[in-house]
C-alpha cells in the first residue's frame, strides 16, 4: 500500500498516469483533500467479486455528519476506478472496532454505499465533491453505523411490568421526570428483539419498552446513563399517588409525549437546516463555476473580436494588391515596351550600391573572357593582354569586396 500525504502531489500524478483521464482524477482528489482534511489518498489492491485483483487510488477517512445536534465522524472509503469519471466510483462504511454497520436501503451488511447519486453518475457533470455533499445529507437522516452496547447483566421480573411508549419515533431521553430505559426486556411471547441493538456512545438506538422496539438510531445526545425499569401500575389496582416514585401519572404520560414531540421536531429542523446548508454550499460551488466560466468566455468573445478585425484588415489588404496586380497584368497585356533600369528597382542606396557592383564585376567578367578570345585569335599581343587584365582584375577584386562589404551592412547571408 502506498500512503500520499498532501504535499506528495507529484507522487500522486505519476501514480494517476494508469487512468484514462489522470489530471481530472487528481484535481478531484485534490479539491476533496483540500475540503475535508481527514481524507487521505492511498493505493491498494482491489479484489473485485470475480476474483480479478487491480490496483485501484481509494480516499480513506472521516466525513462529519450532523446528526440531532452534534457533529459525528463516519469513517468512509472511496474507490476510484481507472476510468474515473467515466465510471462511478465504489464507496464502503469502514466500521471500527467498536462500532456496527446499521443496514439501511443506503448500506448493505458489507459496508458498501448505494445513493441515486451514484447510481445516476453523470461523467464529467458529477464529481466526488457533490458525492461526500450527498453522503453527509443522506447519513445525517440514516445513520450507516452504531456504537456496539456494553453487554452487562440484568434481572428481568417474571412478568413483563414495562410501560411502552405510545409512538415509535418519540425519545425517551426526554420522559421526565423519570430517567428512561436502557436494558432491553426479555423476549419470551414469540416477539423478535429489537434490531439492531441500542448503544450510548457515538452511534446507538433508541431503547425499548416492554414488546415494543425502535429501529437503531444515534444516541440521544442529552442523556447515555441506564436507568432501572419503571414498573407499570396492575389494571385490578387504582393508580398510586403521584408521590411515589414506581406510578406514572397521567401527568407524566402527557410530560413524556410534549417533551419528546418537542425533542422530534427539533431534531427534523436540524437535519432539515444541515440538508438546506449542505445544498447551499454545492449551489454556492455552481455559482462559483458559472461566474469563472462567464469570465472564460467573455474573454474568448473579446479575443475574437480582435481576430476578426484583424482578419477585416488582411482581408482589405488583399483587395488591394489584387487589384494592383490586375492593373499590371493589363498594362502587360497592352504590349508596352519596359524599361529595364526602371523594371529593377531598390528600396535603398546600399541595395542600389549592391546592385551596381555586381553588374559591374559581371561586365568585368566577361571583358577578361573576351580579352583571352583575342589573344587566342592573335588580335592581341601578349604584353597588352597582360596589362589589360591585370587592370580589369584589380578592379574586379575592388568590386566583391565592396559587395561583400555591403552584404555585412545590409544584414545578408555571406
Amino acid at each position: 500500500m502506498v500512503k500520499m500525504n498532501r504535499m506528495d502531489e507529484a507522487r500522486m500524478k505519476q501514480y494517476l498516469l494508469k487512468y484514462q483521464n489522470p489530471e481530472v482524477t487528481r484535481r478531484e482528489i485534490v479539491n476533496v483533500m483540500k475540503e475535508y482534511k481527514s481524507l487521505i489518498g492511498t493505493s491498494e489492491s482491489f479484489v473485485f467479486n470475480d476474483g480479478s485483483c487491480q490496483e485501484l487510488f481509494n480516499l480513506q477517512g472521516t466525513i462529519p455528519v450532523m446528526f440531532k445536534g452534534s457533529v459525528y465522524n463516519i469513517p468512509i472509503c472511496i474507490w476510484l476506478m481507472d476510468t474515473h469519471p467515466n465510471n462511478a466510483p465504489m464507496c464502503y462504511v469502514k466500521p471500527t472496532a467498536d462500532m456496527t454497520i446499521k443496514v439501511s436501503m443506503y448500506v448493505d451488511h458489507n459496508g458498501k454505499i448505494y445513493l441515486p447519486y451514484l447510481h445516476d453518475w453523470v461523467p464529467h457533470s458529477s464529481d466526488l465533491l457533490g458525492l461526500i455533499q450527498v453522503m453527509i445529507v443522506t447519513f445525517g437522516e440514516h445513520p450507516p453505523v452504531f456504537a456496539k452496547m456494553n453487554t452487562q447483566t440484568t434481572h428481568y421480573p417474571t412478568q413483563p411490568s414495562f410501560m411502552p411508549l405510545p409512538s415509535g419515533d418519540l425519545n425517551a431521553a426526554s420522559m421526565t421526570p423519570y430517567p428512561h430505559f436502557v436494558p432491553n426486556p426479555p423476549y419470551g411471547s414469540g416477539m423478535p428483539p429489537p434490531y439492531p441493538p441500542a448503544g450510548g456512545a457515538a452511534f446507538g438506538g433508541y431503547p425499548s419498552f416492554g414488546s415494543y422496539s425502535n429501529p437503531g438510531y444515534p444516541a440521544s445526545p442529552y442523556s447515555s446513563t441506564p436507568y432501572p425499569p419503571v414498573k407499570q401500575p396492575s389494571p385490578s389496582m387504582p393508580a398510586m399517588n403521584s408521590g411515589n416514585s414506581d406510578t406514572i401519572t397521567e401527568e407524566h404520560i402527557r410530560a413524556s409525549l410534549i417533551s419528546a414531540v418537542e425533542d422530534k421536531l427539533r431534531r427534523r429542523l436540524i437535519e432539515q437546516h444541515s440538508q438546506l446548508q449542505a445544498e447551499l454550499e454545492t449551489l454556492r460551488r455552481t455559482q462559483q463555476e458559472l461566474t469563472n466560466g462567464s469570465s472564460k468566455l467573455t474573454d474568448l468573445f473579446n479575443r475574437l473580436q480582435k481576430e476578426k478585425l484583424e482578419l477585416d484588415k488582411n482581408i482589405n489588404i488583399l483587395h488591394d494588391k489584387e487589384t494592383e496586380l490586375e492593373r499590371e497584368i493589363t498594362k502587360l497585356s497592352e504590349n508596352q515596351s519596359v524599361d529595364v533600369d526602371e523594371a529593377v528597382t531598390t528600396i535603398a542606396p546600399l541595395y542600389k550600391q549592391m546592385l551596381n557592383a555586381f553588374a559591374e564585376e559581371a561586365a568585368t567578367e566577361d571583358a577578361i573572357y573576351y580579352l583571352g578570345e583575342g589573344l587566342r585569335q592573335g588580335v592581341i599581343d601578349l604584353d597588352a593582354f597582360l596589362k589589360q587584365v591585370r587592370q580589369l582584375s584589380r578592379r574586379q577584386f575592388m568590386l566583391r569586396a565592396l559587395m561583400l562589404r555591403c552584404r555585412q551592412k545590409a544584414g545578408l547571408a555571406g
